[in-house]
């Protein structure tokens, strides 16, 4: 099965529909249904104007037309001791429910990753539960030490991220020491 990579400031609405179902099933929330959150998609049509290099992209895998693998690269500007550093934020990674244990999340995930190892960005930054780190891990990535602040937040000294297992990628190549300021909300 190949993976996609959809220009998030392009996705079509049966696109964003498809990818909505597969995030509303994969993490239920009545607030957040698959409507909610096809919604979220296409709004990225408006808020994101940089270079297509930067661009916001989803990297899926389809069966029978149906989206059953999603990862997500949301670029984010954020501050560190060596200066501003535009990151790939790597979200959303997840599978249908019946298409697990068949490799599809780590080709998703590889596909984004190959957008640092292409060096567009500098690095991936993402969070994680302590129960998936070993994926990642396997993938190339490792833990980010650092503390991560939002500056724009009323509390900027709470994490920006709720799980608690935060990672960067690849782990071969110099990260800085210090706080990470995300400069907005978690992904």
């Amino acid at each position: 099965m190949d993976v996609e990579t959809l220009d998030a400031r392009r996705v079509s609405q049966e696109d964003a529909v498809a990818i909505g179902q597969l995030l509303a099933a994969t993490w239920p929330n009545p607030e957040k249904p698959a409507e909610y959150r096809a919604q979220q998609l296409l709004s990225v049509k408006d808020a994101f104007s940089a270079a297509d290099s930067l661009a916001p992209r989803s990297f899926i895998v389809r069966e029978h037309e149906r989206v059953i693998a999603h990862a997500a690269i949301v670029p984010r500007k954020i501050g560190t001791a060596n200066g501003e550093m535009t990151i790939a934020g790597l979200a959303q990674v997840c599978t249908a429910l019946s298409a697990r244990g068949r490799g599809l999340g780590e080709k998703v995930v590889r596909a984004a990753f190959s957008l640092v190892d292409a060096s567009e960005f500098p690095h991936a930054l993402f969070q994680t539960s302590s129960e998936v780190r070993p994926f990642y891990e396997k993938l190339g990535a490792c833990r980010a030490k650092n503390r991560v602040i939002n500056s724009l937040a009323d509390d900027p000294d709470v994490s920006p991220f709720w799980d608690r297992v935060v990672m960067r990628y690849p782990m071969h190549r110099p990260w800085p020491e210090g706080d990470i300021d995300l400069r907005g909300p978690g992904y």
